[in-house]
């Protein structure tokens, strides 16, 4: 059987830190679950430096968000600042796609799946408001679960609830959008990869063939 390719490895990677958060949860208490999650979260940073690979900006966020808010919650021993963590995440991430958008002139979405797929730029714009607002509601829905349900009600919500929600919400999103979009590569597909600069012809090597093809009319 082959080796699990890079996608599986890395949907393996983030998601196992919410599932290590569960059953900590529910083998103990949300205090070891909150101390877990800082655990692995640490452990993910050191294991992708130690491959030789670079963290990405929001695994420093991540791990910086669940080191103080998580801290918090084990000195204090209060875990509403652990809740809090997953609203202020959704909030980041909204906030950098539209202030890369609207105050740095530049789609992170585009420059992310840009080389996977073509889609007009009002399109690619569509994507980011759509997405900012699915994670500023996240991140209001995880409070109001938070401060008015019980504690193991947000942790059901938290590791089954949010993830279904945003999965079928960036599903009919990308529904909505499917009318637009052109896979880079697919039969039919007049969106191909932009042609490198060496697999050109010269501009003189064209020349000589556009001359030879004329110098017969010519005579």
């Amino acid at each position: 059987m082959p080796p699990p390719g890079p996608c599986a490895m890395k949907f393996f990677f983030d998601v196992l830190p919410f599932v290590l958060f569960y059953v900590s949860y529910v083998k103990w208490d949300i205090f070891v679950a909150t101390a877990v999650a800082i655990g692995v979260s640490a452990l993910q940073i050191v294991l992708t430096l130690l491959g030789g690979r670079k963290v990405e900006p929001m695994q420093w966020v991540g791990m910086g968000l669940i080191g103080v808010f998580g801290g918090l919650t084990l000195a204090l021993r209060d875990p509403i600042f652990v809740m809090w963590r997953s609203s202020i995440v959704n909030w980041l991430l909204a906030a950098v796609l539209l202030v890369s958008l609207h105050v740095l002139g530049r789609n992170p979405l585009k420059l992310l799946l840009g080389g996977q797929m073509r889609m007009p730029e009002l399109a690619w714009r569509q994507l980011v408001w759509g997405l900012s607002a699915l994670f500023t509601t996240m991140g209001v829905i995880n409070i109001i679960v938070a401060k008015n349900f019980s504690q193991s009600v947000w942790i059901n919500y938290k590791t089954f609830g949010s993830t279904t929600i945003s999965f079928l919400a960036i599903a009919a999103l990308f529904m909505l959008l499917g009318r637009h979009i052109e896979i880079v590569g697919a039969p039919g597909s007049q969106a191909s990869p932009a042609t490198p600069p060496g697999d050109a012809p010269p501009p003189s090597a064209a020349t000589g063939d556009a001359a030879a093809v004329q110098r017969p009319e010519q005579r």
